[in-house]
């Protein structure tokens, strides 16, 4: 039995051993070719007439993890597209002599509405060149409409349809779920709009939290329909009404609302397409996919050895090492550092996309680039999101930019602790402890949390939110007096984090590289990206060893209920919630 474990054991090896090597040698033949393009003065040709294809159907994501290309080829993971490469493609087109037109399928757009207006805005500065865009979808969600709304003519399949309803914020409240089946979540906090832990503290939305939600998607509408007004000469008052009433539901209501252009098939648009071009119907129409354009096109400035570094930091904030898809400690540092201690690299840029998590690690983040400060500028660049945690380590920055649609500031911390004691109860398990003083427990989620225990969680949460609003007068120069009224776990837009001070203007990540080069008094400069995270199996294959931990990464894709109340049971992740800046769980807009 031995002998045979043995050679199953050397055969699975030999197969890791194989499929490694083999990954290895088709990343450093990638590696070659890209060195040798960049060399090469030659980028390719793009045929005359031809229009730059924009399938936007499918996940947009920002750095996306280093071995993204190879898990795609294997089908480990879905199709996606990165947002930078998407912006870069627009930006060669609209100076590549060849490229005529763009065409769009905004349709079912998977992205943020930060990244969607940052496409939005590009492609405004595309159609100043007097280029044309066109848009065709079999239907339109909202988030697509408004992306498609900057086009000169807008199609649509002849039984598609238009979402045109407003903007609504859905939360989930679990205070009957949890009396009902004993699992409960023990909640401290400060802030009176931390609304994060309110779902467990109450059947229905407090006030506080209206007010904030109402105030942010009224934000946001009226960025929305201001657009859409100017885009297709069409009055705000009849854009509500359109909403109000869903008048656009069918194809035809659309074009009578002057919404689409006309309704059509695939066929006929791609006819539109060539006619737009000035083609025989016949030839063939040259498409040319965004990765292509950036292809053939340099990705350096010769001869500029100035760097600025683009230091992205996406997802939770968690106390630990860190990677591509979360935020910890240990990889930032090691990225920060690097950044300081090279002297090709004359200023940084932190591309920040998080909702916040642990305070600790937000505070080791904060403290670190307080350090890379003494050395060169730091900007800040803020995604779809940059609040509680995300905004602590963003408030000290020389300076801050963000995105209209951004949602920012949420200056408020919680405690929150899982807790089955009635539920264990029921099903006849009972703790008991021996103990030398009456807090040597700590906490147990079997047992219900001590008055003594509580005590001290709120001490530490009064000492987290008095550092953090301090940390906030100091980097943003705004009065502590004033720091409270727009604290207390209020969470903003960007237009709204403008007028208060909390970021100095709005804007994206190429506006922030801008005033960095303009801080460190650098004209031309190529850019550099962090964090680099070393290959290895698990993000060779996407998956995670050893199996059965928790994998954090994939928290987002559980069911919201099941997610908010089951994973805590695992000890790192009830570490990394004793304490937290995060953002409101629920917070979606659609």
């Amino acid at each position: 039995m031995n002998f045979l474990k043995d050679i199953i054991s050397s055969a699975i090896g030999f197969f890791i051993a194989i499929l490694i090597t083999s990954v290895l040698f088709f990343i450093s033949i990638a590696g070659i070719t890209t060195f040798f393009s960049l060399e090469n003065d030659s980028y390719g040709q793009i045929s005359e007439k031809s229009i730059l294809n924009l399938d936007l159907n499918y996940p947009i994501v920002e750095n996306p993890p280093s071995f993204d290309k190879f898990q795609k080829s294997f089908g480990l993971i879905d199709n996606s597209i990165d947002l930078n490469i998407i912006l870069k493609s627009i930006e060669i087109a609209k100076n590549n002599d060849n490229i005529k037109g763009i065409s769009i399928n905004p349709g079912m757009i998977d992205a943020g509405w930060a990244q969607t207006k940052t496409i939005r805005d590009e492609l405004l500065e595309f159609k100043e060149t007097g280029k044309f865009i066109y848009s065709f979808s079999d239907f339109y969600s909202q988030k697509g409409y408004y992306l498609a709304s900057v086009s000169d003519s807008i199609f649509i399949n002849k039984l598609g349809s238009v979402e045109f309803k407003g903007l609504s914020s859905q939360v989930l409240y679990y205070k009957d779920f949890q009396e009902k089946y004993g699992f409960k979540m023990e909640v401290v906090r400060n802030g009176k709009y931390k609304s994060a832990v309110e779902p467990y503290l109450q059947n229905r939305m407090s006030q506080e939290n209206k007010n904030q939600l109402k105030s942010i998607i009224d934000n946001y509408w009226d960025i929305i329909s201001s657009e859409i007004s100017l885009s297709r000469n069409i009055t705000i008052e009849k854009l509500n009404s359109i909403a109000q009433n869903l008048k656009a539901s069918s194809s035809n209501s659309a074009i009578n609302l002057n919404l689409i252009d006309d309704n059509l098939y695939r066929n006929k648009y791609l006819s539109k397409l060539k006619e737009a071009l000035g083609m025989d119907s016949l030839v063939k129409l040259n498409k040319v996919r965004p990765e292509k354009l950036v292809g053939l096109s340099p990705s350096l400035i010769k001869e500029t050895r100035d760097l600025i570094a683009v230091i992205y930091a996406q997802g939770p904030i968690l106390y630990g090492e860190g990677g591509e898809s979360y935020i910890g400690q240990d990889i930032f540092l090691e990225s920060i550092n690097e950044c300081i201690e090279d002297e090709r690299i004359k200023a940084i840029v932190l591309r920040v996309n998080s909702p916040g998590g642990s305070a600790i690690t937000s505070d080791i983040l904060w403290n670190s680039i307080e350090m890379a400060k003494l050395k060169k500028p730091v900007v800040v660049s803020m995604g779809d999101m940059a609040a509680s945690g995300g905004y602590y380590i963003s408030c000290n920055a020389n300076k801050i930019v963000a995105n209209p649609f951004t949602l920012t500031g949420s200056i408020g911390v919680f405690g929150i602790l899982p807790n089955i004691n009635e539920f264990s109860e029921s099903i006849g398990i009972n703790a008991e402890n021996v103990k030398t003083h009456k807090n040597a427990n700590g906490y147990s989620i079997f047992e219900k949390i001590s008055p003594g225990y509580r005590t001290s969680l709120q001490e530490g949460i009064q000492q987290v939110y008095s550092t953090f609003k301090t940390k906030v007068s100091k980097g943003r120069n705004i009065p502590i007096n004033e720091v409270e009224e727009i604290s207390q776990g209020r969470v903003w837009s960007g237009i709204m984090a403008l007028e208060n001070g909390l970021v100095d203007q709005l804007g994206d990540l190429s506006d922030a590289l801008n005033i960095a080069a303009e801080l460190s008094e650098i004209k031309e400069f190529n850019t550099i990206e962090y964090p680099i995270v070393d290959p290895n199996l698990e993000n060779l294959l996407g998956i995670d060893l050893p199996l059965g931990n928790i994998d954090i990464n994939k928290i987002e894709k559980i069911s919201p209920v099941i997610k908010d109340l089951l994973i805590f049971f695992d000890k790192s992740i009830i570490n990394n919630l004793r304490f937290q800046t995060q953002l409101p769980f629920s917070i979606k807009i659609e």
